[in-house]
């Protein structure tokens, strides 16, 4: 019978995915401290979790906080199948299925009362499912707005179900501490609480006149729909993405411009393929950074045309690195990420005269048919040769 009183969207979270699949593919690493990557952290157990460990913290650090654990290199092609199992079970449960990335994603389960039951009732189901098929734990946020979803998620990590009744949002939204309100990062987080806010509901007594003066508008705006649980956003099928992204963990070691640049190509070879097996072409391309005190930065640069080609790519890459090396020096390199933006369908390129395929097109499409026929190692960049570039990590969401 369906309840009234509980929402209709599903935000459905993995738990610390790729630890997750390492101790479900060996047992010996059950139920013990796992790190999944040397020399940054990639993935934590919750059992090095427990002893400090985060994601993105050098493995030095993490190692010397958690001494037990057992630290595994990634292996991307498990997770990748992983996640695809995972989702097969949600699309089993809702023809309403939004992916958010490669570990979780929201389902909109209110038209299913009459075959499959409440809301609760189908968020059991699918985390059960979850486990019985896939060997993975998962936690389910249940609530009337996406937002409210994965903040019940989180709060119920790990290995959880929370329910946020309609008449109970606001009585469980507002005693929450400020950073789980979307786009309350770092900076954000300081200026409140340097101000004296650091709840949620302290925040929705701002009023939104004042969070704008204090944060700008479309912060200000965001933050004070966010924090009375305006969320209108539904449950989106069928989108194609709106960007695709990888990157490269460096760990404590010293990078040279040299080897920068090889990850860097490595990383852009990856991208431009997986742009076209898409039919897709990008015209914005983004550099993130991340350094060895745990800041970021972002750069990014918009090409005349949209692209599909490997060099115009790269070229920007290049560009934007090199307008960050005044940084990379002083504060030591942990992370590079490149993502591809502003997509559109390739139909949309806007060929330049004369037309006809150039030289740079054609080479690109007779390396992907190498790749497509032999794999992705067939043939590649001299300078990658005798280098290994690491595991190419899907870049998700900040």
């Amino acid at each position: 019978m369906f309840v009234s009183n509980e929402g209709p969207i599903l935000h459905a979270d993995l738990d610390a995915f790729y630890a997750s699949v390492e101790q479900r593919d060996d047992p010996a690493l059950r139920s013990r401290p796992v790190i999944v990557g040397g020399g940054v952290v990639l993935a934590a157990s919750y059992e090095a979790k427990a002893c400090g460990v985060r994601t993105a913290m050098s493995g030095r650090q993490a190692r010397a906080l958690c001494p037990r654990a057992i630290v595994v290199p990634p292996r991307m092609h498990a997770y990748s199948e992983a996640s695809k199992a995972v989702f097969r079970v949600f699309d089993d449960i809702s023809p309403l299925v939004e992916g958010i990335s490669i570990d979780e994603a929201f389902l909109d389960v209110g038209g299913l009362a009459k075959i499959a039951g409440s809301p609760s009732t189908i968020a059991a189901r699918l985390r059960r499912e979850v486990t019985e098929r896939v060997g993975l734990p998962i936690t389910v946020g249940v609530a009337r707005t996406k937002f409210l979803a994965k903040v019940a998620s989180g709060v119920a990590k790990p290995d959880g179900l929370l329910v946020v009744p309609h008449d109970g949002e606001l009585a469980f939204l507002h005693p929450l501490p400020i950073e789980r309100l979307w786009g309350v990062g770092q900076v954000t987080s300081g200026k409140l609480r340097a101000m004296g806010i650091g709840t949620v509901g302290e925040v929705a007594g701002l009023g939104e006149a004042v969070l704008v003066s204090m944060l700008g508008r479309g912060s200000g705006h965001h933050l004070h729909a966010l924090a009375h649980n305006h969320d209108p956003r539904p449950v989106r099928t069928g989108q194609r993405r709106r960007s695709i992204g990888a990157q490269h963990a460096l760990g404590a070691r010293h990078r040279s411009p040299a080897d920068l640049d090889v990850i860097l190509a490595a990383l852009v070879d990856k991208l431009a393929r997986r742009l076209r097996a898409s039919r897709r072409a990008c015209r914005t391309v983004v550099l993130r950074l991340r350094f060895a005190d745990f800041t970021r930065a972002t750069r990014s640069h918009t090409v005349t045309h949209a692209t599909t080609d490997t060099e115009t790519v790269l070229a920007a890459a290049r560009a934007l690195l090199a307008t960050a090396t005044p940084m990379v020096g002083t504060r030591g390199l942990t992370l590079v990420g490149v993502a591809l933006t502003n997509l559109s369908d390739d139909g949309a390129v806007q060929l330049e005269l004369p037309f006809q395929r150039n030289g740079s097109d054609e080479l690109d499409a007779a390396l992907d048919d190498v790749r497509d026929r032999f794999g992705s190692a067939a043939i590649t960049r001299a300078t990658l040769l005798g280098r290994d570039p690491g595991p190419s990590i899907p870049l998700l969401p900040d």
